[in-house]
């Protein structure tokens, strides 16, 4: 992992495209302003984590689903 250390209006630039400016320092909590591309998907940690867990359900959901309709075929001989 890589640290820095930003004062207020400092910026730090990411891959020529991302640029993440210190903003608010209050007390333990910082506030960051983002600019990106258009094609560049940002979220919290626990919001990207939450959407992981829910995209595995569904995918075991859907290959549940899948197995019960090839054993019906292949029951029914199609």
């Amino acid at each position: 992992m890589l640290y820095l250390t930003r004062k207020i209006g400092e910026t730090i630039v990411i891959n020529d495209d991302i640029r993440v400016t210190v903003v608010e320092i209050r007390g333990k909590s910082i506030k960051l302003g983002f600019t990106f591309p258009s094609d560049v998907s940002v979220l919290r940690e626990e919001l990207y984590e939450r959407i992981q867990a829910e995209n595995r359900a569904a995918a075991e959901s859907a290959g549940e689903v899948f197995k019960g309709l090839t054993a019906t075929k292949n029951e029914t001989g199609d």
